[in-house]
């Protein structure tokens, strides 16, 4: 037991140590070649064609995996410490919006940890600010609004909206846009 313990805390201390790197230091560099090469080596995966601009932040970058052509803007949040974030291709995520994968149950008397899987499937756009909290499924072609806070299954092509979101319409189910979006800085 003693050797799995010693294993166990220098893998959660190398991964502390890449999150660091990323967090406070590469990803304050304003070139996404860096970043991209960083990000290719750290992540659970990275697509063809995706970009994440400058101030993101990854808790346990080896659980998450980015599709291609996903355009991640400054400042967002992936909480992969304990569960997979999954993102499917041409993907648009809003400037400082989160993916949770972990939080706590409000029943618990011991203050348990509860979370689960996230995934976002192909053609989501996330709106500026938004939350996706854990176990939740964004489908194809959802679009979630700005400031909206995703607690269950968004149904592909919806969009919601909201606190918690809800679904106030539905998005063009004939999407044949792919993102291409490479500026050198940023």
């Amino acid at each position: 037991m003693g050797h799995r313990s010693s294993c166990m805390n220098l893998k959660v201390t190398a991964g502390a140590v890449l999150a660091y790197g990323y967090n406070h230091v590469i990803s304050v560099f304003p070139f996404h070649f860096l970043r991209l090469w960083y990000l290719k080596a750290y992540l659970g995966g990275i697509g063809e064609g995706s970009h994440v601009q400058m101030s993101c932040r990854f808790l346990n970058g080896r659980k998450v995996s980015l599709g291609e052509r996903n355009v991640i803007n400054f400042g967002c949040l992936f909480d992969g410490r304990k569960f997979h974030i999954k993102m499917g291709d041409d993907v648009s995520m809003g400037p400082e919006a989160a993916i949770l994968t972990l939080g706590h149950d409000p029943q618990s008397v011991s203050f348990t940890d509860k979370g689960g899987d996230v995934t976002i499937e192909d053609q989501v756009w996330i709106g500026f600010r938004a939350i996706i909290l854990p176990g939740v499924t964004v489908g194809k072609g959802a679009v979630v609004a700005a400031g909206a806070v995703v607690t269950k299954f968004v149904e592909p092509y919806s969009i919601v909206a909201g606190v918690p979101a809800r679904k106030i319409g539905d998005r063009n189910k004939n999407l044949g846009y792919r993102l291409k979006y490479k500026p050198f800085l940023v």
